[in-house]
C-alpha cells in the first residue's frame, strides 16, 4: 500500500452508464498516484466482492473497496465512495471532504438523485471504452 492509502483500491462503476464511463475517465485524467483500479459492477471481480460483502446486493452506486490491514476490506457506497475518489485525485478536488460536513443522509439523497437520472444527464457514450495498453492492467473483469 502507497503512503495515500489507495494501492489496493478499486472503484466499481455501472458499465452501461456513459455518466459513469465519463467518471472513469475524468479519474484516469485527473488521477496523481496512477493506482486505483476500476472493475464493472457487472463483471466477475464486482460478483465476487458482493458475495463477501452481502448487504451490496442490488446495491445501484458506485463502490469504493480497499484493502484494509490485516486481511479486511473498507466499502463506500454512494456519496461516501463518491467523496472518496475526490480525496485519492488529490489537489483541489481534496476540498470536496468538505462535503463531510453535510449530513450523510443529505448527501445521499443528492447522489441517489443524480443516480436516478444518470442515463439522461450523458447521452452518447453507454460503455465503457478500452482503456490504452498502459492502463489495462488496472482494469478487472
Amino acid at each position: 500500500m502507497t503512503a495515500r492509502g489507495h494501492a489496493d483500491a478499486v472503484l466499481l462503476y455501472d458499465g452501461q452508464c456513459g455518466l459513469c464511463s465519463r467518471t472513469v475517465r475524468f479519474v484516469l485524467r485527473h488521477e496523481r498516484a496512477h493506482s486505483l483500479r476500476f472493475a464493472p459492477l457487472d463483471g466477475e471481480y464486482a460478483a465476487a466482492a458482493l458475495a463477501r460483502h452481502p448487504r451490496l446486493t442490488g446495491v445501484d452506486s458506485v463502490v469504493w473497496i480497499e484493502r484494509t490491514l490485516p486481511n479486511g476490506e473498507r466499502v463506500l457506497v454512494r456519496s461516501a465512495a463518491a467523496l472518496r475518489v475526490g480525496r485519492y485525485l488529490g489537489g483541489p478536488w481534496r476540498l470536496l471532504a468538505l462535503l463531510h460536513m453535510v449530513p450523510r443522509a443529505w448527501r445521499d439523497a443528492a447522489y441517489d438523485f443524480v443516480a436516478r437520472h444518470r442515463h439522461r444527464l450523458v447521452t452518447g457514450t453507454d460503455r465503457c471504452p478500452l482503456p490504452v495498453s498502459a492502463q489495462q492492467d488496472r482494469f478487472l473483469d
